[in-house]
């Protein structure tokens, strides 16, 4: 008697652990597959895990070189040259005057080229079809497109395969590098995470380095005009998103200080346009970027982004002092 109940309650047991480990066994594999999601969701590319632009992040709260006046970012003063002045010194005009006065049709052509990265080349190939429609265009003037997707600053200054490319494309418009005169420059570091002015320091050796690039393969290279990224803030990729977008206006700024100053040698250097603007939040001239001038990566233009760039190359093209004389005008 006593082992046939001691019997029934070891198999009681027994079924009691069964059961206990079959719950147990169903628990961890839901929670493994939950912490797995978890993992992949964390991992995952930005690309991936978000597939349409960032577009709550509509300020960073970051002022335009053009608006700052006296105030300062991270102890550096604003404006886009020296002093916080968005204009060149009287001086420094002059010497652009000079530059652009010795810009004429070599064979007949003269050439402005563009280099620089993806948005870039998005960018001027919309205002070349723009300026080359334009009854106040110059007949002498050439416009070739040499930017190219995926060749951000670090890989241009290194691979001779770009400038090559660049080669071919003036080829192909039968203009030649020594017709080459005037150059809008605009680049960035793909993937770019250092802090300012870490950041800035390091795209502006980049462009000290293309420029130098530019001098020995563009003999009569008179004119550079450089412009930094616009704004950044709906990025979902690390592409270049801000503060570096932002910051690009540093690097800029000081390879023309560094130009002014005669630390680097070769075609004077300007600002282009400039294309910052903080988000919808805007800046003083009314220059609004909104998350319908991006596309879904939150970096590159969409069409109503390319039509702003390109309306503000048309008007500095047309109106700046060292530019107008041989965009609009001919050349005598």
């Amino acid at each position: 008697m006593f082992f046939a109940n001691w019997s029934r309650s070891l198999q009681a047991v027994k079924g009691r652990r069964v059961r206990f480990y079959l719950k147990m066994k169903t628990l961890i594999s839901i929670a493994a597959l939950a912490v797995s999601l978890w993992v992949s969701a964390s991992v995952a590319p930005a690309g991936q895990a978000q597939s349409k632009a960032e577009c709550s992040l509509t300020s960073t709260g970051l002022v335009p070189l053009t608006d700052m006046g006296r105030r300062r970012y991270r102890g550096f003063r604003g404006g886009l040259y020296p002093a916080g002045r968005n204009r060149p010194s009287p001086a420094y005009l002059r010497k652009g005057l000079a530059s652009a006065r010795r810009v004429h049709p070599i064979g007949g052509k003269i050439v402005l080229l563009s280099v620089g990265m993806s948005n870039t080349t998005a960018e001027f190939s919309a205002f070349k079809r723009a300026a080359d429609r334009d009854p106040a265009k110059n007949d002498a003037l050439t416009i070739v497109d040499g930017a190219q997707d995926g060749w951000d600053a670090e890989r241009v200054r290194t691979d001779s395969t770009y400038w090559d490319n660049i080669d071919d494309r003036l080829s192909a418009a039968g203009v030649a590098s020594d017709q080459v005169q005037a150059v809008w420059l605009k680049e960035a570091i793909a993937g770019e995470a250092r802090r300012f002015p870490t950041d800035a320091r390091a795209l502006q050796s980049d462009l000290r380095v293309i420029l130098r690039t530019m001098r020995f393969r563009y003999p009569n290279l008179r004119l550079v005009y450089l412009s930094s990224r616009t704004y950044g803030g709906y990025a979902i990729t690390g592409l270049n998103p801000e503060p570096a977008a932002y910051d690009s206006g540093y690097s800029v700024r000081g390879l023309i200080q560094e130009r002014m100053g005669g630390k680097v040698k070769g075609p004077w250097l300007g600002w282009g346009p400039y294309l910052w603007t903080d988000g919808l939040r805007g800046r003083k001239d009314g220059l609004t970027w909104s998350c319908d001038d991006v596309l879904d990566d939150g970096t590159h233009p969409a069409k109503s982004g390319v039509v702003k760039v390109v309306n503000m190359l048309l008007t500095f093209f047309k109106t700046d002092p060292t530019a107008r004389r041989w965009f609009t005008a001919p050349t005598r």
